[in-house]
């Protein structure tokens, strides 16, 4: 897989195509489709009116493979929700991740299992 510069945002639904590749690494559209479209409702046309938006986009590439098309992704999912979680914290935190944990801890978010999960990491980044 190459690692290429963050595509444009993706949808919720071209996300799910994208995990779906990211788990096959290179797939055919109805491999797909065998992957998604039975908890999404979706046709094979919906899949492959995805995948083209995704390509459009740059974050998967289509080889052809006889009559087909195989589907690889170009960027990497750790990449991808890198990205995103910073421009989630950005967006709407200012920019400061602890804040982010204060909203979830305030909300109720954060099952006891979250903040042990949280105090381990804190500790390993500090040593």
């Amino acid at each position: 897989m190459k690692k290429t510069d963050q595509p444009e945002r993706i949808s919720e639904a071209e996300h799910a195509v994208m995990e779906a590749l990211w788990d096959h690494g290179t797939a055919s559209a109805s491999e797909v489709c065998d992957t998604v479209c039975k908890t999404r409702d979706w046709s094979l046309a919906t899949v492959k009116t995805l995948l083209s938006r995704l390509v459009q986009k740059g974050a998967i590439e289509a080889k052809p493979d006889g009559r087909r098309f195989l589907y690889s992704p170009l960027i990497a999912r750790a990449d991808y929700v890198g990205g995103e979680s910073r421009r989630l914290v950005d967006r709407l935190f200012g920019g400061r991740a602890a804040s982010l944990v204060a909203h979830l801890a305030q909300t109720e978010a954060l099952t006891e299992e979250d903040v042990s999960e949280i105090e381990a990491l804190l500790k390993e980044l500090k040593s």
